[in-house]
């Protein structure tokens, strides 16, 4: 995977490794799919961000679609995560970052950017959003009104 991901191509297929087992992009094809990449399972941010979507589970559960959270940090770490702050999503492993480079969400010495991708029905890209400053984050509602537009 070399070239970033494009809206309105094709998204690049993957299988990662996850909290709820083995996550191949291509299989949830029907469903429209949300890949939130962040930064680190213990940065604050990223801890408020997660526990957003703890808090608003009944909202995350009515979006009507797959959402997975994606870092380079390995699935020890993103099960502690997952226990400590309550987060309803499974966490998936991207040790050597190939995804997030092949989505654009990869940078030199941070390692993942805090950035949103949905993916529709038929495994097209419909959005991109990689968030400049880090400090930001996309709510349960920034999502809804996301998926909302890409139809």
């Amino acid at each position: 995977m070399t070239l970033v991901a494009e809206v309105g191509q094709p998204a690049p297929d993957f299988t990662l490794e996850g909290t709820d087992g083995p996550f191949t992009l291509s299989e949830h094809r029907g469903e429209r799919v949300v890949l939130l990449f962040y930064t680190m399972d213990r940065g604050s941010v990223c801890a408020r961000q997660f526990r957003s979507y703890s808090v608003n589970q009944a909202a995350l559960g009515e979006l009507g679609a797959t959402v997975v959270g994606i870092n380079g940090q390995g699935l020890e770490s993103h099960r502690r995560f997952q226990r400590r702050d309550g987060i309803p999503i499974p966490l998936l492993s991207d040790p050597g970052l190939t995804v997030a480079s092949a989505y654009g969400a990869a940078i030199p010495v941070v390692g993942t950017r805090r950035s949103v991708m949905v993916v529709d029905e038929q495994g097209v890209l419909r959005h991109r959003h990689v968030h400049t400053v880090g400090v930001t984050f996309a709510s349960v509602a920034d999502l809804r009104r996301v998926l909302d537009e890409v139809g």
